[in-house]
């Protein structure tokens, strides 16, 4: 309730301006559970407002659609300010990628009319990929177990090849020119 005032140069800052400084600056939307929160809707409403969007985890197994006037665009891996032309948006290093189901994605809101998907996604070069070898573990997982309820995409068993440091990752894929 009470600001510390601090002195930069000839100027005097307090506390509570510093704090809605960085505030304004960096905004967060952070779920605490597994999903189905209300995240990508959150993010879709604060989206206009920033600069970039960034999904930080999480994989293709599940998804949130988002609707701009009369179009439904769903999303599983790109992050839903790719709605707006001015936003870059980033998929970190937590995000397991299942590079099919990324560019079917791509292939999917493009053809609704989302353009210039390539020229404002960034993704990270120590995102790890989402193989055939995990989807087949996670199925066999989950007949073995009796039901675990996963999807069977292999988030699972790609998150624990990158925990064990023995997954395949973006910057290991072969470059093209």
């Amino acid at each position: 309730k009470h600001g510390i005032n601090a002195e930069y140069g000839d100027k005097r800052w307090s506390t509570h301006f510093l704090f809605d400084w960085v505030m304004s600056a960096i905004t967060v939307v952070l779920g605490s559970q597994w999903g189905d929160e209300g995240k990508g809707k959150i993010v879709d409403l604060l989206a206009e407002k920033v600069n970039i969007v960034a999904r930080c985890q999480g994989g293709n197994n599940a998804g949130h659609t988002v609707v701009v006037g009369d179009t439904h665009y769903d999303f599983h891996l790109l992050p839903s300010g790719i709605v707006y032309d001015n936003i870059e948006c980033v998929i970190g290093n937590g995000v397991v990628v299942h590079i099919p189901s990324l560019f079917e994605e791509m292939d999917k809101n493009t053809a609704k009319g989302l353009t210039g998907i390539e020229n404002r996604l960034l993704i990270s070069d120590r995102a790890h990929v989402v193989t055939d070898a995990p989807q087949t573990v996670d199925g066999a997982n989950e007949k073995a177990s009796g039901s675990l309820g996963t999807t069977k995409k292999g988030i699972g068993p790609t998150y624990s090849s990158k925990m064990k440091r023995n997954n395949l990752r973006m910057v290991d894929l072969p470059q093209t020119s």
